[in-house]
């Protein structure tokens, strides 16, 4: 197992658990998150803020489906769900990409696509 891919995989389970500390560790300080339709942000102190949104409640639980790594870069295919603030359960698929620098993730990119009817629609 490579150093990114453990990183990536630490990264996961700190969002399972909603432990910011895990979380957080496994970034840069200059971090870029997007999430294609949703938002941008910049840095550890923005980051930790979005960990937690007030439209959810809990952490989610998400599921690595596969990890490729190249280079600089992880790409993770995730399925899981998120309990929305209003009780409903928000199922998704996801594919994620990681820029990685010195073992750490310098930027993630997610599209973020919700399931509603089964597990591809």
């Amino acid at each position: 197992m490579s150093a990114n891919k453990d990183t990536v995989r630490k990264y996961i389970d700190g969002f399972n658990k909603s432990d910011h500390a895990q979380i957080l560790s496994c970034l840069t300080d200059d971090i870029e998150w997007t999430v294609f339709g949703h938002f941008r942000l910049i840095g550890k102190e923005a980051y930790d803020q979005a960990i937690e949104s007030p439209d959810f409640s809990g952490p989610p639980v998400l599921e690595i489906v596969r990890l490729v790594e190249e280079d600089d870069v992880v790409m993770a295919e995730l399925s899981g769900e998120a309990h929305r603030a209003n009780g409903e359960i928000m199922r998704m698929a996801m594919g994620e990409v990681f820029v990685m620098r010195d073992a750490l993730i310098a930027e993630r990119r997610a599209f973020v696509i919700e399931l509603t009817e089964n597990e591809y629609k």
